[in-house]
């Protein structure tokens, strides 16, 4: 009985009235509100794991500390809810894709599922080179700048609302050859137009480097190097996409601008 229940995902061409779609946008967003409650109950239920494993990057001769009788708990909370969140989110993605799918074409929609894989890669490669390498070397360049100073204390709550951003906002910078990709199709950019201002790319890049919340020297090298790589590499897959798109026949992309 519950199965059928759920929203039915209409077929591309489908037609529906204006009352079906809002009552489908309707059960996909109860959907998705049950996986974030869902996922928050769990990640709140297991936030000491989640707290310890956001906390490995620090440097072991600190330690943190926390101001007024209520910011354990939110803490906890603020954890948990990104918690929540990272585990609806394939959730989320199969509600919002679901309900936008039959406005395109079923071979777009083949196109497109590629592209949502490579760039769930990207992002958890990008957490990943966050966590296990950028995180590390900032953190303890932070704690430990002008220590002879200051008696330093690493407050809970900022800390991790730093951790957090600096590992969300370094994932989203691994999505660039998506995005790159995408201005291409769309014919807004080009492999001729990108080699041509390879200087002016590396210079956004490099400014997007700084812009990152890690904002010491040694985090900043870390983090430019790989979107450098990725940039070399958005131009090298554009070409290539390229090709295969005009080898395709690809009716709409022969068409002159």
């Amino acid at each position: 009985m519950a199965l059928k229940r759920l929203p039915r995902r209409l077929r591309h061409g489908e037609e529906a009235t204006l009352v079906e779609h809002l009552g489908e946008l309707r059960s996909r967003l109860l959907i998705s509100l049950a996986a974030l409650a869902f996922g928050f109950a769990l990640s709140f239920a297991f936030h000491e794991q989640l707290v310890e494993w956001l906390t490995r990057p620090l440097p072991d001769d600190k330690r943190l500390v926390t101001f007024g009788v209520t910011e354990p708990f939110f803490t906890a909370v603020k954890v948990a809810f990104y918690g929540a969140f990272a585990l609806a989110l394939p959730v989320l993605l199969y509600q919002l894709w679901s309900f936008l799918a039959p406005a395109i074409e079923e071979n777009t929609q083949r196109i497109v599922s590629v592209f949502v894989l490579l760039a769930t890669i990207l992002f958890a490669g990008g957490l990943a080179f966050s966590y296990f390498v950028v995180l590390p070397k900032a953190v303890a360049f932070l704690t430990t700048f002008d220590a002879e100073l200051y008696d330093v204390q690493v407050r809970a709550s900022y800390y991790y609302s730093f951790v957090l951003l600096a590992l969300v906002a370094m994932a989203l910078m691994f999505e660039m050859p998506i995005f790159i990709l995408a201005l291409v199709r769309l014919r807004v950019l080009s492999a001729d137009k990108l080699r041509r201002n390879r200087r002016m790319g590396i210079f956004l890049v490099v400014l997007v480097a700084v812009l990152l919340p890690t904002v010491d020297p040694v985090s900043l090298a870390f983090e430019t190097i790989p979107l450098l790589v990725l940039f070399e590499a958005s131009i090298w897959l554009a070409t290539f996409m390229e090709r295969r798109w005009e080898l395709a026949g690809d009716e709409e992309w022969a068409l002159e601008p």
